[in-house]
């Protein structure tokens, strides 16, 4: 195996990575000790200090599992890369056939399927042990099991012809190839956000309209009042899995949906619930969709280019421990380490959409009660068990939703 001066600087980025995870990770624990015996003044009214003291012990659990995540996650990558692991599991592919474009469509799969099997054990005590302990955890062994198998499908049903049209491009249309995959990307990524709502979401769970009269009423004119369209309103049964709630909106053109978990709706006012629509429209109305979106494409636009650069570079792939240069494991590679190298511009996206949420409260503040958004945040936070006192910095680099006290502080300001 050679390696080289890229080994040397792949190395030093996967260690400012990982320390920099666990440095975040230590400071959250701190920052939540640190308020473990009293609750902020401005929650003390609606949240118990047992209340408080459980979305803090629900946090350091997390933190935990989290550490272990990283420390194995990282050694995964290792072994994958200059451990030889590509190498070792493309040369299989080699023996099985001599086609390249089969080889790499199967070299792929594959590991996308040890990469699920390896992250199982971790997602099985997050779900039975974790969750569970919290008393949030709702999913029977027979749903998680049916969820994996259906995830399974749906990746070779839909990922498998996207795999194959990607590296027949990468292999036939030249230089410029790049530019070719980012168009069927981009394509794919509208594809799959305009059949989400109607034909993929309902194979994971059930969907059915809003049935509360009154309520239904106050979100029709809140609808009618904002200019919004959709393709209705909708209650998912999110208490077949979890007790979290939770509300999203969802869907391109005339094909989008607004849905509740029905776990949010159990714990709402009617006038909270027609406030968190309110801000999601507000998300709308801003157009928050497509600006990710845009920024997503123009960001995939610039990986590729940078793929379409590296994918000629001897250098990329000994330095990652690949001897034998192919277009399908630089795309492996390419996939794997970015992670590492984009990771410290994760606070800059956390920032601007930070921004988004702020813009949908004003939104949410405008056409319906500001109290009402901020009763409806409080009981969020407090029934969802999430901190009330993040550290700064890890909520920088983790968090794309502003903190509770910041949120509700901006929101009382814009109230008056």
């Amino acid at each position: 195996m050679e390696f080289n001066l890229f080994t040397l600087v792949f190395l030093i980025a996967t260690l400012s990575y990982v320390v920099t995870l666990l440095w975040l990770d230590v400071r959250q624990d701190k920052s939540v000790i640190k308020s473990f015996d009293a609750v902020p003044s401005e929650f003390s009214e609606k949240i118990t200090l047992d209340q408080h003291q459980k979305a803090a012990e629900y946090t350091q659990a997390k933190l935990l599992v989290n550490h272990f995540e990283i420390i194995f996650s990282t050694v995964v990558l290792l072994v994958w890369t200059i451990g030889g692991g590509i190498e070792w599991l493309d040369t299989i592919w080699q023996v099985q056939t001599d086609n390249s474009l089969h080889i790499g469509v199967g070299l792929i799969i594959s590991l996308m399927i040890l990469g699920s099997l390896i992250d199982l054990p971790f997602s099985i005590y997050r779900t039975f042990v974790l969750e569970q302990k919290f008393g949030f955890n709702k999913m029977t062994a027979g749903t998680f099991i049916g969820d994996l198998f259906k995830e399974i499908l749906l990746t070779l049903v839909i990922g498998l012809p996207l795999i194959y049209a990607v590296l027949y491009l990468m292999g036939t249309m030249g230089e410029y190839w790049w530019l070719y995959v980012w168009l069927v990307l981009t394509g794919f990524s509208l594809l799959m956000f305009w059949l989400y709502p109607t034909y993929i979401a309902p194979i994971f769970n059930k969907f059915k309209p809003l049935d509360n009269i009154e309520l239904k009423a106050k979100i029709d004119n809140l609808l009618e009042r904002t200019g919004f369209k959709s393709d209705g309103v909708f209650v998912m049964d999110g208490s077949k899995r979890s007790s979290h709630g939770n509300a999203y909106f969802t869907g391109i053109g005339k094909n989008k949906r607004i849905v509740f978990f029905d776990t949010l709706l159990d714990g709402m006012e009617d006038q909270e619930v027609e406030a968190i629509l309110a801000h999601e429209l507000g998300h709308f109305h801003h157009k928050h969709i497509r600006k990710h979106m845009i920024t997503s494409f123009t960001i995939s636009l610039l990986g590729l280019a940078l793929l379409g650069y590296l994918i000629n570079q001897p250098w990329f792939f000994h330095g990652l421990g690949v001897s034998h240069m192919s277009d399908y494991t630089a795309l492996i590679l390419f996939t794997l380490t970015m992670p590492v190298f984009s990771f410290f511009i994760a606070p800059i996206n956390n920032y601007l959409s930070r921004k988004h949420e702020f813009e949908a409260d004003a939104f949410a503040a405008k056409h319906t009660n500001a109290d009402d958004l901020i009763s409806s945040l409080v009981k969020l936070y407090r029934d969802n068990a999430a901190t009330l006192t993040p550290d700064y910095l890890y909520s920088a680099f983790h968090d794309s939703h502003p903190s509770a006290s910041i949120r509700i502080a901006h929101l009382k300001v814009s109230e008056n």
